[in-house]
């Protein structure tokens, strides 16, 4: 059994696509492309795809991953491109790669979000955005299938600052651009929860909804402070199979031998 693991992209009006829409359309992708797929077994089988982490509705992102097991081996970049072609634009596969390590969930511990506030003065946005990663806790509100959730917002933002250039204002109205880095928590702080933690510690309250897009998922690096490409590992195990035949090729041969 083969298994490869993707990496796709929620853009434009796809990213009002909730999971579980996604999940259909992935799986009718599967169908249209004729993907040799594993299935589970039971009474109600379904092709073995595995989703790690996925972005909430409402938001865009640019790495969502997940894997799905093959009964007969293909090559990854042309199953990539036979699925971004049966998949509407906006959900698109931009990078495919054999699953050569295990735990692909278990490297996703960090996302990079991009937080667009329309209507917001870049000047308000940074004195928000100071008081926040000044405050030792950042109290806020969640509403649950439970009742109404607080918690603290607080520890698991790495990162939080202003981004912005005269490019990212096509027009003469205000916009704030921010980069945050939130490390995967439980329970799971979210974009939305720390623009309500802005809104608690500064009141600062975008005129429109933000437009949130997830740019990077992956292990977080504490000595770097970045977030790594979770794919990397598989991507480094191939080559290092492809290279091993190749060195053994070109080995000398031992003096003496017939």
């Amino acid at each position: 059994m083969q298994r490869i693991r993707l990496r796709y992209t929620k853009r434009g009006r796809l990213r009002f696509t909730s999971h579980r829409d996604f999940q259909r359309a992935f799986e009718r992708a599967l169908r249209r492309a004729e993907v040799p797929m594993a299935y589970s077994a039971g009474f109600t089988p379904h092709p073995k795809v595995s989703y790690a982490n996925a972005a909430p509705t409402g938001t865009g992102s640019e790495a969502e991953y997940l894997e799905i097991a093959l009964t007969q081996a293909r090559d990854p970049q042309t199953l990539r491109d036979l699925l971004d072609e049966s998949l509407p634009a906006g959900l698109d596969v931009v990078d495919a790669v054999e699953a050569r390590t295990s735990g692909l969930a278990d490297r996703l511990t960090a996302s990079v979000w991009e937080l667009r506030l329309d209507g917001v003065d870049p000047v308000d946005a940074e004195r928000a955005v100071e008081a926040f990663t000044k405050a030792e806790t950042v109290e806020v509100q969640r509403t649950t299938k439970n009742g109404v959730r607080t918690f603290d917002a607080r520890p698991a933002v790495v990162s939080l600052e202003t981004h912005s250039s005269p490019a990212d204002r096509p027009t003469d109205q205000p916009c704030a651009i921010l980069r945050l880095v939130v490390r995967h928590v439980t329970p799971a702080v979210r974009p939305d929860d720390v623009l309500s933690g802005l809104r608690a510690v500064a009141d600062l309250a975008p005129p429109v909804p933000a437009a949130v897009t997830r740019l990077a998922q992956g292990l977080f690096d504490e000595e770097t402070g970045t977030v790594t490409d979770p794919l990397a590992p598989d991507r480094e195990a191939v080559e290092a199979l492809t290279a091993r035949p190749a060195a053994a090729a070109t080995a000398p041969t031992p003096e003496g031998s017939a």
